[in-house]
């Protein structure tokens, strides 16, 4: 049995992946989150840490012992990320998927929308260093790059760094999904940006 952490468990997309883990796997999940102690838990399956990912001894404890760090967080992407990569280096635990947003490449095509410089956007730029800081890492990286948030079905396609990105939004469902298969498949998009969006 894999044993695997959702940072930033009590959001949004944290949420739909710890449910659809532990519907659809046998994982043993760790929930790591400021509010994790209002979780109610799976006590066979899962543990809560309420914490910050800026506390540098409680994240390596915490991602000791991880088979993979699945991160879905928001304010200070750079600064999480540079905590979050520096920990899983020192505890040697190599399989990152982290969550950042589309755009950060200038990859939005003109027929979708614009595309604005990420290192001069004040939305995008820490998304962008996020991304920068994890790829320069010694980690097994997934960073997967969705569109706005919908509540609708599994609906989905991927893109990978360098193409086009397609399509406007992205349900937390696909998301949650797309985690799965990343989980389920070790050879599956490693050291890869993947943009994700329900088709046009």
């Amino acid at each position: 049995m894999q044993k695997g952490l959702i940072i930033g468990a009590t959001g949004s997309i944290g949420r739909a992946v710890r449910k659809m883990m532990l519907a659809q796997t046998d994982v043993h999940l760790t929930l790591y989150s400021r509010r994790a102690n209002r979780l109610k838990l799976d006590a066979k399956r899962e543990t809560a840490v309420a914490g910050s990912v800026l506390d540098d001894d409680q994240l390596d404890q915490t991602i000791s012992g991880q088979d993979f760090v699945f991160v879905a967080l928001s304010g200070d992407m750079a600064n999480f990320a540079t905590h979050i990569v520096a920990s899983m280096e020192r505890v040697n635990v190599h399989r990152l998927i982290f969550i950042t947003t589309m755009g950060i490449y200038q990859e939005i095509p003109a027929w979708l929308g614009d595309s604005p410089e990420p290192y001069h956007n004040p939305i995008l730029k820490s998304f962008r260093q996020a991304a920068d800081r994890i790829e320069q890492s010694s980690l097994n990286y997934t960073i997967i790059r969705p569109g706005w948030y919908t509540n609708g079905p599994i609906n989905y396609e991927i893109t990978q760094k360098g193409e086009p990105f397609g399509g406007h939004n992205v349900s937390r469902q696909s998301i949650a999904d797309y985690v799965i298969r990343l989980i389920n498949d070790s050879t599956l998009d490693n050291q890869a940006s993947v943009g994700i969006n329900t088709p046009e």
